[in-house]
């Protein structure tokens, strides 16, 4: 990939990543909850989940999904009670910060990750943004793989990069989000529920 190319696709990433999401929800809600320290397994796990998405929409899944109207909307109703179910899990999670260094507050960090990874996965629509976003930086006389590679490993870093700083951020609020009881939970939580119930129904 040429310099120029990828400095440009390094922009778009960036733009990308800053536009509000289910994973950008859940580590602003992890990082409020646990600190940003643990919310880096969920930050993993979601950028391992956006390499599999890229995976899948360079190497043709995408356009599948794209003819297969049916296929579509399973994958969209599955996604869609995932985010419900996770939308759930926040709202009935304890108040941010109030379980932190206590027994109740341990986690486990392969929960942390799965859910950032089934969190990307979770959402269809984004397969088939990428299957559109990608294909305006791939050079087909060059290896396919290794431009996977380079585009995979630039916006998974740039993806962690800007969950991390989201993180950080609820941490640095954390007094705040005490204060507020388990109305920071509920109104994430809620966000979720209503990702979940529109996805089925987006076009």
């Amino acid at each position: 990939m040429a310099l120029d190319t990828w400095l440009i696709y390094l922009a778009a990433s960036i733009g990308l990543s800053l536009t509000p999401g289910p994973n950008g929800l859940l580590a602003l809600t992890h990082g409020a909850l646990y600190g940003s320290g643990k919310t880096l397994a969920t930050i993993g796990g979601g950028a391992l989940g956006f390499v599999g998405v890229i995976g899948l929409s360079m190497f043709g899944i995408a356009s599948v999904l794209s003819l297969a109207g049916e296929l579509l909307l399973v994958m969209k109703l599955v996604g869609g009670l995932y985010l419900v179910w996770l939308g759930v899990q926040v709202w009935r999670s304890p108040a941010p910060g109030g379980g932190m260094g206590q027994p109740g507050g341990e986690v486990n960090g392969w929960a942390m990750a799965r859910q950032g990874f089934f969190s990307a996965l979770a959402n269809p629509k984004v397969m088939l943004f990428f299957a559109a976003f990608l294909p305006q930086f791939i050079d087909p006389a060059a290896s396919l793989w290794w431009q996977f590679v380079i585009m995979a490993a630039t916006f998974a870093l740039v993806e962690c990069l800007t969950e991390l700083s989201i993180a950080g951020f609820a941490g640095r609020v954390s007094g705040w989000l005490q204060r507020s009881g388990k109305g920071f939970n509920r109104v994430c939580g809620g966000l979720f529920m209503l990702i979940g119930g529109w996805l089925p129904l987006s076009r």
